[in-house]
């Protein structure tokens, strides 16, 4: 499987500019999306899909978003800013999972404990070796049970089995792979799984601002959102010179109006 680093090497050493791929690909991905309704609503489209946007992308909560529009002189309250993140957010999450590429092969598989109305509950989240986003599964257990039905979620939603998995020494993801008759390759090496363990970080600022989460509910629906958000937009721009980070940054741009697009 390449890395970042090596595919952009090959695009920059083609004839084929990178700015072409990426507006063919973005092309494409707009016919797999389904344009969203905002009839009935009495500020325009581009002020709520820009509103959802702020909130899904950076580490604010609605009352900063509420202040962000004040200062272009737009009078939103919070409590509007969050509707239209609980009604519209799921739609354009899901628009953007539409858009993306399948995963690698190479997934890393972690778990971080959450809060929630006082109890323990264990957000168990894998990632790829190039940090997208896979999936998440709150569960009360860190047991064999949830990290089999984190595998068999994740293998409905993608279609594939991957080649390698990297995971911490827990023995319950050993059990779980046995039960699912998964012949992947299973690195549990020291510092293996520090992708997965770094990519709990957005997570955690996240979880602070919202002064914890409320319910299972109400943070899978958040996570949905922002999951989606954070693979639009993320790359490994250390890997990348900044014409071509420039370029997918545009395309994340891109990808995000398509996917809110009003019908």
């Amino acid at each position: 499987m390449k890395s970042a680093k090596d595919r952009v090497s090959t695009i920059s050493a083609g004839n084929v500019t990178l700015t072409g791929i990426v507006l063919r690909l973005v092309a494409d991905w707009h016919h797999r999306m389904k344009p969203i309704s905002f009839k009935r609503h009495r500020f325009p489209p581009e002020i709520i899909r820009h509103a959802i946007w702020l909130y899904a992308r950076f580490t604010l909560s609605f009352r900063d978003v509420e202040e962000l529009l004040a200062e272009r002189g737009i009078d939103a309250s919070y409590e509007t800013v969050r509707r239209w993140f609980l009604k519209f957010g799921p739609s354009i999450a899901a628009n953007i999972r539409r858009s993306r590429p399948r995963p690698s092969d190479h997934w890393h598989l972690d778990e971080m404990v959450i809060s929630i109305r006082g109890g323990k509950y264990w957000l168990w989240r894998p990632v790829d070796n190039d940090g997208e986003m896979l999936d998440f599964l709150v569960q009360r257990r860190r047991d064999a049970r949830a990290a089999k039905k984190l595998m068999v979620q994740l293998f409905k939603k993608y279609g594939f089995t991957p080649s390698r998995v990297v995971t911490d020494r827990l023995r319950s993801y050993s059990a779980a792979f046995r039960a699912i008759g998964l012949k992947a390759e299973h690195d549990r090496g020291l510092r293996a799984n520090n992708r997965a363990e770094n990519s709990h970080q957005p997570i955690r600022r996240r979880e602070r601002k919202l002064q914890r989460f409320k319910s299972p509910g109400s943070g899978q629906r958040f996570l949905a959102v922002h999951a989606a958000t954070f693979n639009a937009f993320t790359h490994q721009r250390h890997l990348l010179r900044r014409p071509y980070f420039k370029e997918l940054r545009a395309g994340s741009f891109r990808t995000w109006a398509g996917a809110s697009a009003a019908a």
